[in-house]
């Protein structure tokens, strides 16, 4: 089978599962979702996240070339492994967050309150919870990674459900692009950062304030113009660092 095929399997595998991790992740741990409702994750519309499709093929490459090259066969190569995981990991999230940041004024994830963080970007605690999750892929998930990739080589068929995945996806993304332009235009007039997930947050608020249906997969289409509901997020923002 095909590297090009492998890696569009797992791009589509991590991006759905990262999904998950987030939703719970937002549910009961995020400092921007202090009611603890569910929100949907991500830059996209749809249940998947993009950075985490990266970061598992790049988990799947690494931890093949250390099959390949024997260097988990000590306790010192895995460890090694392990690192390179967390650094991975932690500079493609840098990456895409110093995009959104520089390029489009958004924030999607904030960790200026953990200590030693750059930017509020990537930050010790977090690079460590990659390393972790770097071993808990190893461990626990590549084996499983691998009778996939098999499945998926006695089954191509199923190579059309990839394909249905990235033409979905690759609309969702434009739909968010087109989403993202608007809240870059209301940054720049206003010269503020727009934090996506607390955005979010608010949007659920006001929905729930006027007793409106919740849009999980749509929070953005909104009755009132979302502009209106930019400067009041900013707003209550401000009137909370006030406060501090």
């Amino acid at each position: 089978m095909s590297m090009f095929l492998t890696l569009a399997y797992l791009f589509f595998l991590g991006s759905l599962f990262g999904w998950v991790l987030e939703l719970f992740f937002r549910k009961f741990f995020s400092a921007a979702n202090p009611e603890h409702k569910w929100i949907n994750p991500g830059f996209c519309v749809g249940p998947y996240v993009p950075l985490y499709g990266s970061g598992l093929c790049i988990l799947y490459l690494l931890a093949y070339m250390g099959d390949v090259t024997g260097v988990e066969d000590t306790v010192s190569g895995r460890a090694l492994l392990f690192a390179g995981m967390a650094v991975s990991m932690t500079l493609i999230e840098y990456i895409a967050g110093i995009a959104l940041l520089k390029w489009m004024k958004l924030r999607l994830w904030d960790y200026s309150m953990q200590r030693g963080n750059i930017q509020g970007l990537i930050c010790p605690l977090f690079s460590f919870f990659w390393a972790v999750l770097g071993a808990a892929y190893y461990f626990l998930v590549h084996p499983h990674i691998l009778e996939a990739l098999d499945w998926l080589a006695n089954n191509l068929a199923f190579s059309f459900v990839i394909g249905y995945f990235f033409g979905v996806f690759t609309i969702d993304v434009a739909y968010s692009c087109h989403l993202v332009a608007r809240l870059k235009r209301f940054a720049d007039e206003n010269d503020v950062v727009v934090r996506y997930e607390a955005l979010k947050a608010h949007l659920h608020a006001a929905r729930e304030r006027a007793e409106l249906r919740q849009r999980f997969f749509l929070p953005f289409q909104t009755v009132r113009p979302l502009h209106e509901h930019l400067l009041e997020a900013v707003n209550a923002l401000e009137e909370i660092r006030r406060q501090k």
